[in-house]
């Protein structure tokens, strides 16, 4: 059978608090009367230790599993994440995505061009020491780069799902 008392001053002396403590408790919906008026005192202090704040509440000493004291610990997670991220950027740890897409960009167009190039400059050399046709050795060595180029790509880019990197925010 529940213990049941009508008086604020009596719930709060059972309790170990305040008869403030549960006026504010009841004003701010932490808790409330049973529909007869009375205070269940087992359910008052339940919902007291549920709610109570770890470090003002002489109730959440032993809460460590209440849904209060596990918002404290994700919400001071969180704040050591934060400070950690600040730290990460003071100390340039961090790199801004567009500008690190940007420089990506530059470097794989410089060497995309530099293989494009390669065999127009080299095929007359390869050529005289080999003697064959220079346009026959630099068409054939165009299509290598092209193969070696496309696939490149296709492993840097599945199915296009890159697509054009201007369009994106």
């Amino acid at each position: 059978m529940p213990e049941l008392t009508a008086s604020t001053r009596e719930a709060a002396r059972r309790l170990g608090v305040s008869d403030t403590a549960i006026h504010k408790a009841e004003r701010s919906g932490r808790i409330a009367r049973e529909p007869d008026g009375q205070w269940d005192i087992d359910k008052t202090r339940r919902r007291l230790t549920e709610t109570a704040d770890p470090a003002r509440s002489p109730l959440a000493a032993s809460a460590d599993g209440t849904p209060f004291a596990r918002l404290k610990v994700a919400q001071l997670a969180l704040k050591v994440e934060a400070q950690r991220l600040s730290l990460d950027e003071t100390k340039r740890r961090l790199v801004d995505v567009n500008e690190a897409n940007a420089a990506l960009d530059e470097i794989g167009s410089t060497m995309r061009d530099a293989l494009l190039n390669w065999p127009a400059r080299i095929s007359g050399l390869i050529a005289a020491e080999i003697n064959v046709d220079p346009h026959l050795l630099q068409t054939i060595l165009q299509s290598h780069i092209n193969d070696l180029l496309t696939e490149a790509a296709d492993r840097f880019d599945p199915a296009g799902l890159g697509g054009d990197r201007s369009s994106q925010p």
